[in-house]
């Protein structure tokens, strides 16, 4: 009987169920920092007011139905752990607020400041949801979720699989997912070859990230005679990115701004004129945006080259819905230092043609996937070589070019910000939407704390291109040589 009484007392105390988590999910989770919160922060803007409880059915429906978003991450030296949150309250998570005064764009822009600097909290499921129930004649929502639950990617289509493509769809109807493209094939084999890269990360690790000043380490790399060595060798010995004003000491507070959009269609029209891609134009439009600005602060940018790391996908994007971290880091360009805009253009191209043809987004997996198994302090060791080498992080998301709907509210527009890591505190992100292309910037308020004097330059540098496209030759491609020749003359 007794025996039969303490199962009775199990079942109704059920230990909460125990998963392990990934060593890159565990990366993640071990780089929280104060002045670097590993979240995920979006904001969706909606055309009509939501009603929270309306909300509440739909992420009870469709975000909980991942059942990982009901399990807190707790961590232990002999590794980190998803646990069922025995308490878990979907009021604390999905919350409704006003905003002060007018509730206007900054108004929103300070909120979601607020929000990016707060961390999530650790005793609860690593996400919140934030119902701003007026704004500019609708609503908004501002969504924060840990990034040890999954990449942005992912969890963009995490947050776009509660949307519609219709106001009041019927039973059964599915959203259309038009976004997602076809990976080539490249993705599998890229996949396959990590084990490899995780192999080697251990050990590039476990000598402290020191590998470009051993020589019986580069030893070995170079008898591997491997792409996989080579790569690797050449992460840790970047040299660090040039002192400007987007470096330096950060703190715990987060600005954030976004753009008015850009129109999808002309920046293709660039992207032909230049024979390069949208992702090509939209990058070097932010680097004359930044080059602008640190002109203006008083920084001397003259031949200056910063790096962006940025976020590769290393699955099929329908496989995203499974979460977890399944990308790599490669590090592009951005030449603040030249002034020809067509110019900026051809040396993001020929960077991006460069980083395609290399397996540096797999090393720096292998390397995140070693460093989720390795002690705190050569992890803090590894993570602060690493940021030295680029100053900003920089995504770029193609979304779906069909109106969406949530809650039978239309989403108007939508911006999203990954974190930063180590000394890392700029953040460039675009989204595009309804055949619109959305810029938004994150920054430490030490190094930049006027996020919106960016941001408004981002339209007059894309005016920049788009009028050197349509006034040069349309029978030949737009070379900065040419583009030279169409810029007014300085007074």
């Amino acid at each position: 009987m007794a025996t039969v009484a303490t199962t009775q007392r199990a079942r109704r105390h059920k230990v909460p169920r125990r998963e392990s988590m990934s060593k890159v999910d565990t990366a993640w989770l071990r780089m929280e920092r104060p002045t670097n919160p590993m979240m995920i922060t979006g904001v969706l803007m909606f055309a009509e007011p939501m009603d929270v409880e309306e909300l509440r059915k739909v992420v009870k429906q469709r975000f909980l139905a991942y059942r990982r978003f009901k399990q807190k991450a707790v961590d232990a030296p002999t590794g980190a752990s998803w646990v069922t949150d025995r308490d878990f309250d979907l009021e604390w998570h999905v919350q409704a607020t006003a905003l002060p005064g007018r509730g206007d764009k900054q108004a929103l822009e300070r909120f979601v400041s607020q929000l990016a600097s707060s961390p999530l909290d650790h005793g609860r499921p690593l996400w919140q949801f934030h119902l701003v129930e007026h704004y500019r004649g609708g609503s908004a929502m501002v969504a924060r979720i840990h990034h040890s639950y999954a990449d942005g990617i992912a969890l963009v289509q995490v947050l776009l699989s509660l949307t519609d493509t219709m106001r009041h769809p019927t039973p059964g109807d599915q959203l259309h997912a038009s976004w997602l493209k076809h990976e080539h094939a490249g993705v599998a084999e890229r996949v396959g070859a990590v084990d490899r890269y995780v192999q080697l990360g251990t050990r590039a690790v476990e000598k402290g990230m020191e590998m470009y000043r051993d020589p019986t380490l580069a030893a070995v790399l170079a008898r591997e005679g491997s792409e996989i060595a080579r790569e690797l060798l050449h992460a840790v010995a970047l040299p660090d990115d040039p002192p400007s004003l987007l470096r330096g000491r950060l703190g715990v507070s987060k600005r954030v701004a976004w753009a008015e959009p850009l129109d999808l269609e002309e920046v293709k029209a660039v992207g032909r004129a230049c024979e390069c891609t949208v992702n090509d134009v939209l990058m070097a439009t932010a680097a004359g945006a930044l080059r602008s600005y640190m002109i203006e602060r008083g920084d001397n940018v003259d031949g200056m080259v910063l790096r962006a790391t940025v976020p590769v996908n290393l699955r099929p994007l329908e496989h995203a819905r499974k979460l977890g971290n399944h990308f790599g880091l490669v590090f592009l360009d951005l030449p603040v230092g030249e002034d020809n805009p067509i110019r900026r253009v051809e040396h993001v191209a020929q960077c991006m043609d460069a980083l395609k043809n290399s397996r540096q987004a797999i090393v720096a997996y292998g390397l995140l996937a070693a460093l989720g198994m390795a002690p705190s302090a050569v992890q803090g060791l590894a993570l602060d070589l690493f940021s030295r080498k680029a100053s900003a992080v920089a995504t770029n998301v193609p979304g779906p070019q069909q109106p969406l709907y949530m809650a039978g509210c239309r989403l108007r527009e939508m911006m999203f910000w990954v974190p930063q890591t180590g000394t890392i505190g700029i953040g460039i992100s675009i989204l595009s939407y309804n055949g619109q292309v959305h810029f938004g910037l994150i920054s430490d308020a030490r190094l930049v704390p006027d996020p919106a004097s960016v941001i408004k330059r981002f339209g007059s540098e894309f005016e920049k291109l788009l009028y050197l496209a349509l006034m040069g030759s349309w029978e030949r491609r737009l070379d900065a040589e040419s583009a030279s020749n169409l810029m007014p003359a300085e007074s």
